[in-house]
Order: C-alpha cells, then structure tokens, then sequence
C-alpha cells in the first residue's frame, strides 16, 4: 500500500476496526489483503464501498454482526454461524470476504449442506428460452409458448382456459365411465346409442388432439415419451383405439365375445385419466414428486414391513395352527395366510375376518401391532419433510407464473 497512514481503520456497516498496515498485508481475509496491494484510491474503491484518505478509513456496506464472528475466526481460528440469522445470509458474507464453507465447523457445514439442499430448485424445464432459441428468432417464441401453454396451466389466461376445459372433459369422461357401472345403465344405453358413443368419441378426440399437440411442440421428444404423465395419458386413450379396431375387425363375431372381458379390462384403464389432474392441482404434483425423491424412504418402508410380515406370520402360523391339533386355527393353516393377518394388523386396519384364539397367538397380535405402528413411523418424517419441501416449491412455481400472468393482464 504506497499512500495512507499506518493504521488502518475498517469500517464494516458502522463497526470499525483498527490494524497497522503491515498487519493488512497477511490478513486471512483475502478481501482485506487485496488493499495491501492497492496503489491508487481507484482500485481501493474497486475492493471497498468508499475510502477516506483523511482517517486512512475503508468502508464496507456489509452486515456488520456477521463480520463480527468473522472476526472472531480470524482470532480463534473457529467459525460459527451467527445465531438467528439465515445460513445462507452469513454464507454470502463468507464468499464476500473470501471464506469457503469449508472453513466452518463441522456441525455448521451440515447445517449449511441441509439448507442449501433444502433450498435448491431446479426448475430446467420451466426457465425462459435458451439463448439459442432466441437467435432463432420468431419460431421458438412461437413454440415456447405453445408448450407452455399446454404444460404450465398457469403460465397465461390461453393455458388456463386450456386446463378448464381439459379438467371438464376429463370429469365427464369419468361420469360416463362411473355410471356404465350401473344395473339400469345398460338399458338406458340401449335407448340413446349414439349419444353416448358421440360423448365418449369427443372426450377421446379432445385427449388425442392435446397430446399429440404437445408431443409436437417439445423439445425432446424422447424425454417427451418417458415422462411418466405421458405414458399415463398414452395408457388412458390406447384401450378406446384398440376396442374400436377389435370391434372393426371382428364386428359381432365369437371372437369379440371371447377378447370381452380383455376389452372391458383395457376400457376400464380409462380410469388413468383422473391422473391427468396433475397437470393442474399442486397437490396431486407435490404427491408425484414426494414419491419420486423419496423413493429410498419408500423402499426402506417395505423392507421393513417385509421383515416384520415373514417374522410374525411365521411366528403367528406356529402358534395357532402348528402347535396344539386340537384347537388349531385353520385360518392360519399356511404362512401366507398368516401374511396377510399381520399385514392388516400391522396397518391398524383390522377386518376381522381372521383372528387369534390362542393366549400365545393374542400375545403375538398385540406385538404385532405394535411393531407396525414403530415400523411405520420410522421412514415418516423423511417423507413428510420431503413432502413439504416439494409442495413449496411448486407453490413458489406456481405463484412466479401468477406474477407473469398479472403483468400480462396489466400491460
């Protein structure tokens, strides 16, 4: 440092602090050494928010309790966040004085890791265009924003009335399916024929019409193909075109009779459409996600309920139908109807339609169920707190699109 005195004064958001000069030269802060280096006020101020040549006093716009225990690593050696003050807040003071996080404690670093995983967002899909297809030119914003429109329900007034109209169709194709269920259903369907095939052949057209108009305005159409949405929408309208084309093919003939109940199988998958309203309700998208990120959670569930369902049935086989004849049970003559006693004991359901007659046998149903309530409250709170970290993050997403969709409404 070739001008100003030999002390040196930070001022850190109205904290100061006094070093000699030479003291500066070596400080562990690298922001702090850079001044050492400085020969003129211009670089000074490239390193600093101001400088007075008069006091030699640097000024730092940052927060100054941060710096505070900042300073204190400087002293000990140890650095802890400040309390009631956010991670990531005291994190960019580190980054801005020139500290990585691995200059914190251990037990900081792990809070530290929680909060920015717990932070982390990625949202690839739903971020504005790419610089390359704004080189494009007019085509990519045209494309842009018809996949927007078909995939973010709330990303404009057009994608909304899209979605209304997409949930309507999805409803009554659903009614239809529900009331064809019915005793009195055939009888009515006799009467008005062609009416209910009009309804059902619109709600297939109106499906079959908005995915292949998606298909065609992706990006990737491969990825297109392996989203789990699009295998689902592709599962609901595959059994009317394969029933239609049986039905073409064989007309009334025994071979229809006997591809019947295929058929009726294949019609009644119609039911995945009420999937389809994941497209437009947080929840049902916070549950798809949840069960994807903690598919670990998810696994480890049923390995615990496994474990426990061969223990217990097999304990519970022995007692009431393996060890006294006389009084056997034959309710629980095999281990994998022993399976499902503990199974529905271990979920709390309890049917009833089979149960312990023995003291050993009741003892075990009381361990039993115990156990179930234990086992499953383990993984619990991994997918509870997952849940709630998936949820805000869709609600955020969906509340940046309302914030677009406002602006586009104002101007």
């Amino acid at each position: 440092m070739k001008f100003g005195k030999s002390v040196c004064i930070l001022n850190v958001g109205g904290t100061r602090y006094a070093f000699p000069r030479d003291v500066i030269k070596d400080f562990p802060l690298r922001r702090v050494s850079r001044l050492h280096g400085c020969s003129s006020e211009k670089e000074v101020l490239e390193v600093c928010d101001d400088y007075d040549r008069e006091r030699n006093e640097f000024f730092f716009d940052r927060h100054s309790e941060a710096f505070v225990f900042i300073m204190l690593y400087v002293k000990s050696g140890k650095l802890r966040f400040v309390p009631r003050m956010c991670e990531l807040s005291f994190y960019n003071e580190m980054v801005y004085w020139g500290l990585e996080s691995s200059h914190l404690e251990f037990c900081c670093q792990r809070r530290l890791d929680d909060r920015m995983s717990d932070s982390y967002t990625c949202f690839s899909e739903e971020d504005p265009r790419s610089d390359e297809e704004a080189a494009r030119g007019g085509d990519a914003t045209w494309l842009d924003r018809m996949r927007r429109t078909f995939e973010e329900p709330t990303s404009s007034v057009a994608a909304q009335i899209l979605a209304s109209v997409s949930v309507v169709f999805v409803i009554v194709s659903m009614v239809i399916l529900c009331a064809s269920t019915l005793p009195d259903w055939e009888t009515a369907k006799n009467k008005s024929m062609e009416e209910h095939r009009v309804i059902e052949a619109v709600c297939i057209g109106w499906f079959t019409a908005e995915c292949i108009v998606r298909f065609l305005v992706s990006k990737d159409k491969c990825e297109f193909l392996r989203r789990p949405l699009n295998v689902i929408d592709l599962l609901a309208i595959a059994p009317y075109y394969a029933s239609a084309l049986a039905s073409a093919i064989t007309g009334e003939s025994p071979q229809l009779q006997r591809a019947g109940v295929t058929l009726r199988a294949l019609r009644m998958m119609r039911i995945f459409w009420l999937i389809k309203l994941a497209r437009h309700f947080l929840g049902l998208q916070s549950l798809g996600l949840t069960l994807r990120r903690c598919y670990r959670e998810m696994v480890m569930l049923l390995v615990f309920v496994g474990v426990a369902m061969a223990i217990f049935g097999a304990l519970a086989q022995l007692l009431e139908h393996g060890l006294d004849l006389e009084i056997s049970n034959d309710d629980y003559a095999s281990i994998p109807a022993a399976c499902w006693w503990v199974i529905i004991s271990m979920t709390t359901v309890g049917y009833g339609d089979m149960y312990p007659i023995t003291m050993p046998g009741r003892v075990l149903g009381g361990l039993c169920v115990v156990s179930g309530i234990v086992l499953l409250a383990l993984p619990i709170t991994f997918i509870y707190h997952s849940f709630v970290q998936c949820y805000n993050e869709l609600r955020l997403r969906t509340a940046r699109y309302h914030r677009s969709l406002s602006t586009e409404f104002l101007s």
